[in-house]
């Protein structure tokens, strides 16, 4: 039997490409305009933050946000999860900080709390949390041990648009949450990222991290002439504050960016429904399926093996490639971060092995394509293939 399943369907409607051409048509302005001012806002308000800067990938996203929280908290250590993308443990890096790893807790596959407390010193800079595949990670343990310490919490919400704790949407808890719009995630602007903050003075820097430095970028025009008046032997146009990237996105990506926000909501509830379904009908015996699932928005169908069986767990590779079901071994980021070349001066020999929740996902885990369009039938196939494979 074949299923051909993708990890994703196409994200970018025949409405969509109507909407991209009909903006084209006037030959306008293509680099960073009011489209992209218009988007921030729009998703400003679908988050229910002050702030939202436009950038050009999730993972520049997550290097500016770093760069800020150096600028405000100094040098130091950010703790972060070993299950993740690679580029929040990158940005950590590339900003001088040092990672300092907890294992997942099983049931939302984001950061343990009470790891993350145990671990924080009196060099804490931040906690990067990721919510991966659209598990809530967030606790109320955690929250108010961090306002209780002063300790920023970073979040990565680019596998979780429309998640919530509490009936308020991830990414409006921390100083800055950063969001994805790649091509996979629940709103694509083909790619594309965001960061978001209630902090104004957070929001100035982000947008001169996004253009080069330049105080000429910032919405406040008292911090300009604050700017103009330290330097008045420079041209108040070309003030370059710090050392700085260019990471802006396009006006194409905000028009597409605007027009997939609208029926974001309503792609998120098909996704919800798909992913109860799946559980609902996996074979708890063979796979995992006692996630908290509570305010979850899950972009994947997580399958993870209840117990390790490395046989089982070929027949299973096997079986899913000659059904041309598509899959990612690890999870998110390929499992735990801890074993990748880019951490071997940060990370002992071995020492990943004193993570065992995020080691049993590494090699006994998986990512299905989970997408609004997606028909319930073939959900159910996908639970029947997998179920019927026998241990050896």
């Amino acid at each position: 039997m074949e299923l051909n399943l993708p990890l994703m369907d196409n994200n970018l409607t025949t409405e969509d490409m109507n909407v991209l051409i009909d903006f084209l048509k006037d030959t306008p302005r293509l680099t960073q305009g009011s489209n992209v001012s218009a988007f921030e806002q729009e998703w400003s308000k679908w988050l229910g933050v002050k702030y939202s800067v436009f950038v050009n990938s999730g993972a520049s996203a997550n290097l500016i946000t770093m760069a800020a929280l150096k600028k405000l908290k100094g040098d130091g250590e950010i703790i972060v999860p070993t299950l993740t993308w690679v580029s929040d443990i990158a940005s950590v890096i590339q900003n001088g900080y040092k990672p300092v790893f907890v294992d997942i807790n099983p049931r939302t596959l984001a950061m343990d709390d009470n790891q993350v407390i145990s671990k924080i010193t009196d060099n804490t800079k931040g906690v990067f949390i990721t919510y991966v595949q659209g598990f809530n990670g967030l606790t109320d343990n955690l929250l108010s041990y961090l306002e209780e310490h002063n300790i920023p919490l970073i979040e990565d919400v680019c596998e979780s648009h429309g998640a919530t704790f509490r009936d308020k949407k991830l990414g409006s808890f921390g100083l800055i949450s950063n969001f994805s719009f790649y091509y996979a995630h629940h709103l694509s602007t083909i790619e594309g990222g965001m960061v978001c903050t209630n902090n104004e003075d957070i929001y100035q820097t982000i947008r001169m991290f996004r253009s080069h430095g330049m105080t000429r970028e910032v919405t406040s025009e008292d911090l300009k002439d604050q700017y103009a008046l330290e330097n008045p032997e420079l041209s108040p146009d070309f003030i370059f504050a710090f050392p700085a990237y260019n990471v802006r996105n396009t006006e194409i990506g905000a028009v597409l960016g605007l027009n997939q926000l609208k029926r974001l909501d309503e792609n998120n509830e098909k996704r919800i429904e798909n992913f109860k379904l799946f559980l609902e009908n996996l074979d708890p015996d063979l796979y995992r399926t006692d996630f908290e699932i509570e305010g979850n928005c899950n972009y994947a169908f997580n399958l993870i093996l209840r117990k390790p069986d490395p046989e089982f767990r070929d027949k299973l590779e096997d079986t899913m490639r000659k059904a041309k079901v598509e899959f990612r071994r690890g999870s998110s980021g390929g499992g735990n971060q801890m074993r990748q070349p880019y951490l071997q001066e940060f990370v002992e020999d071995k020492e990943w092995e004193q993570y065992p929740e995020i080691e049993h996902v590494h090699f006994y885990g998986y990512y299905i394509g989970n997408f609004p369009s997606l028909e319930q039938d073939k959900i159910l196939s996908l639970c029947n293939l997998v179920n019927g494979i026998k241990k050896i």
